[in-house]
């Protein structure tokens, strides 16, 4: 069973944005997307990134640096810039072809590509939270690693020209890059590193997750679980815990309650209904679990996210009024 894939999947990747830039000394951009994933290449040239409370971290030709939170941080020329930071995110909603940022091309000039993702904050809190801050891909003496060599390539091919479903095209393409980078990253965590990530890499464990993400409905016990995963009730149970920081069970649980938020703030489905598609037979029972989780009952929660969504212009769907 791919168990990155079934995680990735409930991530519900949503495409990219894209912003290109040609920036002559000196330069910075500052970005921020709280709990979504950005990233920047260098095509040309290097920068600097910088973050609070960290050591300024150079990239050069052929680098691509990610941020899985989309924490505050400048990109700059160098770590003590005299230019003021300009702030990159409400350009990046303008075409990528017409987006050539920063002025005259120079011999010292830095070719930047930057990008946000859009997908679940909520469902992919737990695979997020467990990557590092920055994951850094290293262009290995200014020529990338084949994958983001051949991605760039296609890139540029598909931005030269205008084209039917260019849009499209580049949104499958940022997901591919950023899910290419993750998955470097979790085939570098070494096994019983006791980081969460290295449980993907645990036959056992493993399995049991893929089973939790393919059937989250599933009235799953520990010694099914165990079983599928060819160890004892006791050992699976352990090692479960030890690895991802909690109980199988409590795992179970706080997916099914973050599954049944994303149905409630982007579906009309009642709570009844969306108690049974997250394995609850009583709407009591998932209601108390919800709240437990977020501390608001079903209904508050929706209509909580329906009034912030209006306020920021968005749609989120109304429940559904169920005949008797």
């Amino acid at each position: 069973m791919d168990t990155l894939s079934l995680i990735l999947d409930d991530m519900h990747f949503d495409g990219v944005v894209f912003a290109s830039s040609v920036n002559a000394p000196p330069w910075s951009w500052h970005l921020a997307v709280d709990g979504l994933g950005c990233a920047h290449v260098i095509t040309r040239g290097q920068a600097w990134l910088i973050r609070d409370g960290a050591e300024p971290l150079l990239l050069e030709t052929g680098d691509l640096v990610v941020l899985p939170g989309g924490l505050p941080h400048t990109i700059q020329d160098r770590p003590n810039t005299s230019a003021t930071p300009r702030d990159l995110l409400p350009l990046m909603a303008r075409d990528l072809v017409d987006s050539r940022l920063g002025g005259q091309d120079t011999p010292q000039s830095c070719h930047l590509i930057s990008t946000h993702a859009r997908f679940d904050v909520n469902m992919a809190a737990p695979l997020v939270k467990a990557l590092p801050p920055v994951l850094h891909v290293r262009g290995l003496g200014e020529a990338p690693p084949p994958w983001l060599a051949v991605g760039l390539q296609f890139l540029a091919l598909e931005v030269a020209h205008q084209r039917p479903a260019q849009q499209a095209i580049l949104n499958r393409m940022g997901d591919i890059l950023f899910m290419q980078c993750i998955r470097d990253h979790v085939e570098s965590v070494p096994e019983g590193s006791g980081n969460w990530l290295s449980a993907l890499k645990d036959r056992a464990l493993s399995t049991a997750l893929a089973l939790i993400h393919r059937e989250p409905q599933r009235n799953w016990t520990v010694p099914e679980l165990a079983k599928e995963a060819c160890l004892s009730r006791s050992a699976f149970a352990d090692r479960f815990t030890q690895t991802l920081g909690e109980p199988p069970l409590t795992y179970l649980t706080r997916h099914r309650m973050r599954l049944a938020a994303r149905q409630l703030s982007t579906s009309a489905l009642s709570v009844g209904k969306i108690a049974e598609q997250v394995g609850y037979a009583s709407e009591a029972a998932f209601s108390q679990a919800f709240k437990r989780e977020h501390s608001l009952s079903p209904s508050a929660w929706r209509a909580q996210r329906i009034s912030e969504g209006a306020a920021h212009g968005s749609t989120v769907m109304p429940p559904r009024q169920e005949a008797a």
